[in-house]
């Protein structure tokens, strides 16, 4: 039939969590650990959503987020990871230690893909502008040749 609701939607919390709310989930976490996300809002006394804590102490909470710009060396292994995975991010940001996924793929759509293009390098493909190009012609071209030569009736 489906699941049951994660919370009663009338009586929970939404928009900006507050410093208090943060506090209470941080304090319950660092006491019983991450579990059932579920029962988490109620036990800890928040008035939100299960999923809303879950998402709050992953991307904003863990004391083992890393804030801050990204190195050059972390520009790098994404365009490598990317070039692997494609968008793929939870892969990606699984060998950042530190960075989470959402985190990786905005900064990708902001910023590295523009820092491909100015090198001249495809951000889908990873290969240089021109070379992409040139292949994308002669693969249209060559089926263009072979769709005439079976409609002319000539067969090479």
């Amino acid at each position: 039939m489906g699941r049951s609701p994660c919370c009663e939607k009338a009586h929970t919390n939404k928009g900006a969590w507050t410093r208090e709310e943060d506090e209470r989930l941080v304090a319950y976490i660092q006491a019983h650990g991450e579990g059932c996300w579920r029962s988490l809002p109620k036990s800890a006394g928040l008035l939100r959503c299960g999923k809303s804590c879950r998402l709050r102490w992953i991307n904003y909470l863990r004391p083992d987020l890393k804030r801050g710009n990204f190195t050059e060396k972390e520009d790098e292994l994404i365009i490598k990871l990317h070039s692997l995975f494609g968008n793929k991010w939870s892969l990606i940001a699984g060998r950042l230690p530190g960075r989470t996924d959402n985190e990786i793929k905005n900064y990708w759509n902001t910023r590295i893909k523009r820092k491909l293009l100015s090198r001249g390098v495809d951000p889908l493909t990873h290969r240089p502008i021109n070379e992409s190009a040139i292949d994308d012609m002669t693969t249209s071209l060559g089926a263009v040749l072979e769709e005439e030569e079976i409609t002319s009736g000539i067969w090479v």
